[in-house]
């Protein structure tokens, strides 16, 4: 006997979920839809991201509801427009041999009056984000008295997200006698604190211990220089041919660059922000579903609700402010019972957070080496070998084209066609790899990147060759150290090669130039504003003072520009990179970045 047939759920909803590959519950939908069929008590699931949260709940609502009867009878709130639409879609293909199934979904970024016409025309399954649902209901457009069940799912997130007012206003729209239940991923105070408010005794169950990851993500990290961020993750990517992946990364400002950068390099990849209009983001997802894209490149609030299978990897560009979200982040690979791999690309002062993250989620991180050159190209090779022996030959219409090819290739041995077709693939990666540095660095080591026995201030040392300056703009003003360097060459007409290391502080910035460029930076910053204010060149106090200051003005009296430092954390990664990139000017365009290979 079918296993969820034991579990209640009526025969025509297996048949549905059967032709989905749905073959046994998994361990939330094994403990949840018994009690949830009961229909007599409020609920709190407690499960990962990608263990079949959706029909734990989906399969007791199609059997609790009328469908006779078209008024909204269940509403299911949810973070984002992506898992909104995932949702109710997943919905209505479970309900796909039941008669009169109705479900709407309710999200921003779209046509609000084809919303409205969808529910006139009569729902009995709502599928919301709070901001819409509430729009909704202040045009009196839609009507919650007959409302049996109220599901929030991923709870956590959309109190992450701010969304708690909107849920209490939300919630006084529907009878008081409906049963809540509610899914999570994490159980922070705040979850527990909208279980205490709104549910009478519920039943809680956890599937795995509260808060912790899927069992089946391998969790690993990278310790690297910051200022080598970009050309390790590239490389990690490469050692992994077929990889599928999501990188997170924490600003939407920080997404676009490093697809923007990928894009150039060659990648397959693109952007998931909030920034992008809903066509937009569904083009995106579409291409990502489809695996035209290898790579996609999200903010967190973004990535909820992403719903696709066989993502091999979650690459944490940048670690999370919150813990919780890191569970989220991994929990977009290992779904269905399948394995995945977690990596995380951090400095020596993060270390203290991926101990947090381990106590967290109760499992050990793997301090991995970022591979050298040679076993790049060894990996690309192998997987070069296995394409060309697994391709399908399409023996009707490649049988017209062999005499000729084998006419060409009649003087070469089978060894030598063999060594020449791989040559077309291989020498690229030998080409780019050659001389590669190694990017490890020991935890022993300074997070500052280069900058390892440099002391901050003027007693740190300056390259051999270089002058130290100093800009009073820093991170305070929105710049990167990418953005730093843009400016400074698009102002001083000097190639990005001649500027050193680039130490950016809070309301100011170091900078090394070349001796010989210096003279063009104080040339081409006399007279120079930035967003009102005038920009100040001086020489940093280790000597060299004869060159003096841009503006004609002395260090003195500057001592409140030291009183900011660090500035944005989250944009401080972002310099020039080893291996790609390059760097953003204020046209919006990149310069000097190398092509892939």
């Amino acid at each position: 006997m079918n296993p969820f047939l034991e579990l209640g759920i009526r025969h025509e909803i297996v048949n549905a979920i059967t032709e989905l590959g749905f073959e046994k519950p998994s361990p939330i939908q094994e403990k949840a839809i018994p009690v949830l069929l009961t229909g007599n008590d409020d609920f709190v699931g407690l499960a990962q991201t990608g263990t079949g949260k959706t029909a734990a709940f989906g399969l007791p609502l199609l059997e609790q509801l009328d469908f006779s009867f078209n008024q909204p009878q269940a509403l299911v709130l949810c973070p984002t427009r992506e898992l909104c639409l995932q949702i109710a879609k997943d919905l209505e293909k479970y309900a796909k041999n039941l008669d009169n199934v109705h479900v709407v979904a309710v999200y921003g970024g779209a046509n609000i009056g084809d919303q409205l016409r969808q529910i006139r025309r009569g729902v009995q399954i709502v599928v919301a984000t709070p901001g819409r649902m509430l729009d909704i209901i202040g045009r009196n457009a839609i009507d919650f008295s007959q409302v049996k069940y109220v599901v929030l799912d991923e709870a956590d997130e959309m109190l992450n997200m701010g969304f708690q007012e909107d849920i209490n206003n939300i919630l006084s729209e529907t009878p008081a006698d409906k049963k809540t239940w509610l899914f999570s991923a994490t159980m922070p105070r705040e979850v527990r604190r909208i279980a205490q408010n709104y549910m009478t005794d519920p039943v809680e169950l956890t599937v795995g211990t509260k808060n912790t990851g899927n069992e089946n993500i391998e969790h690993q990290y990278f310790l690297i220089k910051a200022k080598d961020k970009y050309a390790a993750f590239k490389r990690i990517v490469d050692y992994y041919p077929e990889i599928f992946g999501i990188v997170f990364c924490r600003t939407k400002i920080e997404t676009q660059e490093i697809a923007e950068a990928l894009i150039k390099d060659g990648y397959n990849a693109d952007s998931l922000h909030g920034d992008l209009s809903q066509q937009q983001r569904d083009k995106v997802m579409k291409r990502y579903r489809e695996r035209n894209l290898q790579l996609l490149i999200a903010t967190d609030v973004a990535a909820r609700g992403i719903d696709v299978n066989d993502v091999t990897h979650v690459i944490n560009y940048s670690l999370p402010d919150e813990v919780e979200n890191y569970t989220h982040r991994s929990g977009r690979t290992a779904r269905a019972g399948k394995t995945g791999i977690s990596i995380s690309l951090i400095n020596v002062k993060e270390m203290s957070k991926i101990r947090h993250i381990e106590k967290i989620i109760g499992k050990s991180f793997e301090r991995k080496q970022v591979p050298q050159g040679t076993e790049v190209c060894e990996k690309q090779l192998f997987a070069l070998v296995d394409k060309v022996h697994n391709v399908e030959v399409q023996e009707d219409q490649i049988n017209a084209f062999l005499p000729q090819i084998l006419e060409s290739l009649q003087d070469l041995t089978k060894e030598e066609v063999v060594k020449r077709f791989a040559s077309l693939e291989f020498n690229r990666f030998l080409n780019y790899y050659k001389d590669a540095p190694d990017l490890n660095i020991e935890a022993r080591e300074s997070s500052r990147g280069d900058r390892d026995r440099d002391r901050d201030g003027g007693g740190r040392r300056t390259s051999k060759g270089f002058t130290r300056l100093f800009i009073n703009l820093g991170s305070v003003d929105e710049f990167s150290r990418g953005e730093m360097l843009g400016f400074i060459c698009n102002n001083s007409k000097i190639s990005g090669k001649s500027i050193g290391k680039i130490d950016l502080k809070g309301v100011f910035t170091f900078f090394e130039v070349e001796d010989g460029e210096v003279n063009k930076v104080f040339q081409g910053f006399q007279g120079v504003n930035y967003n009102g204010r005038g920009v100040r060149i001086e020489v940093s106090g280790e000597g060299r003072s004869d060159r003096g200051s841009s503006n004609g003005r002395s260090r003195g009296g500057r001592s409140s520009d030291r009183n900011s430092g660090g500035g944005r954390g989250d944009r401080r990664d972002r310099g020039r990179s080893n291996g790609g990139g390059g760097f953003r000017d204020f046209s919006g365009k990149r310069r000097e970045s190398k092509s892939r290979y």
